[in-house]
């Protein structure tokens, strides 16, 4: 049976619940004299900064040294350093846990908070909040939630045991109920189970169907009417049951259907941005439900969120 490689830990400690970055130089080598080179050219920081960082010691290697500022190059050196921390508004609403034992965390996220760092959002997601309120460094996501989509999102606790819980989701085996606010339409014949190929290209914000064998499988049902004041029209409220887990897939299913959910800045239209730290405009779309047994404990799991979506 062959062994899964572990990967080295990193020799800095995390800043603000987040890990310091790994960067190895490459095998081939290069034009580059020394590291502090090749650092200016693949780095985003301007060369001054390198030269601050690396005078600060603040690049060091495997085993913890601090590389010198004058370090001659050497192809597949890996080198860990800390990324710059850019203020971030604060995302204003509470992580509310539902679920702490000694091998997972289940949070009920808030609307406008990412699960994991990534681009603009580092510091303000659920992840590095986490780490830091609970002091659970090592805590990692088994999934992913989008940023703009509340609900319950599954952490795990150990390392060692991440994989067995992501193999959850890459194998189907969660039952996932989502709730979402959208236009309700009388004529639209419910309940139905939407098929469709979805695409998301890299660098495009939104997703689209395409012709082809169907990847995206979404069941959608109508639970009933929800009462307003008038600014949205008539409203109803979905149960949504997604079976597969494409981007988007269930934002792109309800536009398909034509009741795009409520707030959605992307579909069916891209709208203008809106400033950061504009939290006015939520996108009625929530993770209410998470079931699963536990992979590790044997334990069967089901989790509700118990949040309410509002017009």
């Amino acid at each position: 049976m062959s062994r899964t490689r572990r990967k080295s830990p990193a020799p800095l400690p995390q800043r603000q619940g987040i890990d310091a970055a790994r960067l190895r130089l490459p095998l081939t080598g290069g034009p580059w004299r020394t590291v502090r080179d090749h650092l200016v050219e693949r780095l985003a920081p301007p060369p001054e900064v390198i030269d601050a960082m690396l005078t600060a010691g603040e690049f060091v290697t495997a085993d913890g040294r601090p590389l010198a500022p004058d370090a001659p190059y050497a192809p597949g050196l890996t080198l860990w350093f800390h990324r710059e921390l850019r203020p971030e508004p604060p995302v204003p609403f509470p992580l509310r846990i539902v679920h702490r034992d000694a091998h997972i965390v289940v949070v009920d996220k808030p609307h406008f908070l990412a699960t994991t760092p990534r681009g603009g959002h580092v510091t303000e997601t659920a992840l590095a909040r986490l780490r830091r309120e609970l002091d659970l460094p090592a805590l990692g996501a088994a999934h992913r939630l989008d940023r703009l989509t509340a609900g319950l999102v599954l952490f795990t606790v150990r390392p060692e045991e991440r994989g067995a819980y992501q193999g959850l989701f890459r194998e189907k085996r969660v039952y996932k109920e989502y709730e979402a606010l959208a236009p309700d339409d009388p004529a639209l014949d419910l309940p139905r189970t939407v098929r469709s190929r979805i695409v998301k290209e890299r660098g495009v914000l939104t997703a689209q169907e395409v012709p082809g064998e169907p990847n995206a499988i979404s069941r959608v049902e109508r639970l009933g009417p929800v009462p307003t004041d008038g600014r949205h029209g008539a409203l109803a409220r979905y149960r949504l049951l997604p079976l597969t887990g494409r981007t988007h897939q269930l934002r792109v299913h309800m536009t398909a259907l034509g009741v795009p959910i409520l707030g959605d800045p992307l579909y069916p239209v891209v709208r203008e941005p809106v400033p950061p730290g504009d939290f006015g405009e939520p996108l009625r779309l929530l993770a209410r439900v998470l079931a699963f047994t536990d992979p590790v404990t044997g334990v069967a799991h089901r989790f509700t969120s118990d949040r309410e979506l509002a017009p």
